[in-house]
């Protein structure tokens, strides 16, 4: 195999600070602070939980997908192109990683109280909400893809935006890339015990960080 040219791109920039340094990481970064520091003080544990959650999936995600690159030696199932503050993985960069932070709080947020309540009388809100938000992130993964921000190599995961006769190869993609992110998130939200929050949420970084540790120390992989 061959490693594709938008995948070596990506490897001659992965964890290299640009040389001019991107000050709009900052006020991100404030936000991220500010949105979390504002569910602590209002008590909102359960939110806090499913950021973090939401956020550490990301994280596995990422791994797994760098995984793909190390094992195929060709190419990612995503890979991140155009301008970075700084690139982390061949597909993750730190925007990208900013904005996960934040937006796990924000589909917690529009969780309705009820639990059993069901959408249409029928549907379980809470596999509505994220069956439709992980459709909706796709949507957008469409968009960043087609402006060339998000880019996908193989045929299965690469469709055209508006080709709607491909709908049926955008499950993967809802699936693998956002419906367990949402299922996770959602499950530590509802948990009574915050006990139980803390210790999903530390064994999700607890396996990220294993990981990181197993294949970039251990193995030297050189995309960890």
């Amino acid at each position: 195999m061959v490693i594709t040219p938008d995948t070596q791109a990506a490897l001659d920039i992965l964890r290299v600070w640009p040389e001019d340094f991107k000050w709009y990481l900052i006020p991100i970064f404030a936000l991220v602070i500010y949105i979390y520091f504002s569910e602590i003080e209002r008590g909102n544990w359960n939110r806090v939980f499913a950021g973090l959650a939401f956020w550490g999936m990301d994280w596995l995600n990422e791994i797994a997908n760098a995984l793909i690159l190390a094992f195929t030696q060709e190419s990612a199932l995503w890979t991140c192109g155009g301008e970075t503050g700084f690139l982390i993985f061949v597909g993750l960069n730190i925007e990208i990683s900013l904005m996960f932070a934040m937006a796990g709080i924000a589909f917690a947020k529009v969780l309705p109280e009820d639990r059993n309540l069901k959408f249409f009388g029928i549907i379980p809100n809470r596999w509505g909400l994220a069956i439709g938000n992980a459709v909706f992130c796709v949507f957008v993964e469409l968009i960043l893809n087609y402006a060339g921000g998000l880019l996908w190599h193989y045929s299965f995961w690469n469709n055209p935006l508006f080709g709607f006769q491909y709908i049926l190869s955008w499950i993967p993609i809802v699936i693998f890339g956002y419906l367990h992110f949402m299922v996770v998130c959602f499950w530590v939200h509802d948990m009574k015990s915050q006990k139980k929050q803390i210790i999903v949420v530390s064994v999700i970084y607890a396996i990220a960080i294993c990981a990181v540790i197993l294949f970039g120390v251990i193995f030297k992989v050189p995309y960890f």
